[in-house]
């Protein structure tokens, strides 16, 4: 299913979105190094041994990134204007390598363009579930969405 138009979506609407992903030890190795990010939590096997947590923890932009990335297709794919923000960003759980990720989004606000005549603002609430039930990630997004050509 592509995006939606902006007058397409009403407040309330939900979607659990059909790809489902398992986080790999490579995943979090190339997002880590490619961002520059040298927390021994996330690399350092023995150092992550030795945390409260007794293991390695996945890179939390990296589950933000794949939360948002995996929303896209029936969000805002072909109808996106711009991502304009995201607030209340929030990883109450950790992830670790071998958990899989399912996501969920629902439409919390709607706000018509003034600048854009039919475009508008849509502001999404996305949630990260584990295998195990855990809201691992959550976030709202702001998005400028394009109305629809016939509207």
């Amino acid at each position: 299913m592509p995006g939606r138009w902006f007058d397409e979506w009403q407040i309330g609407d939900r979607i659990e979105h059909p790809i489902r992903r398992t986080v790999t030890e490579t995943d979090n190795l190339l997002f880590s190094t490619m961002t520059h990010n040298p927390q021994p939590l996330h690399l350092d096997v023995e150092a992550a041994k030795a945390s409260e947590f007794g293991r390695i923890l996945v890179n939390g932009t990296f589950t933000f990134s794949l939360m948002i990335g995996i929303t896209v297709a029936e969000t805002t794919l072909g109808v996106l204007v711009a991502n304009l923000g995201y607030d209340k960003l929030v990883m109450p759980k950790p992830v670790f390598i071998g958990d899989t990720l399912r996501i969920e989004s629902e439409v919390v606000e709607l706000k018509p363009s003034k600048s854009r005549p039919g475009s508008g603002v849509v502001t999404f609430a996305h949630r990260a579930i584990n295998q195990r039930d855990e809201v691992v990630c959550t976030c709202l997004r702001m998005a400028l969405i394009k109305g629809s050509p016939t509207a």
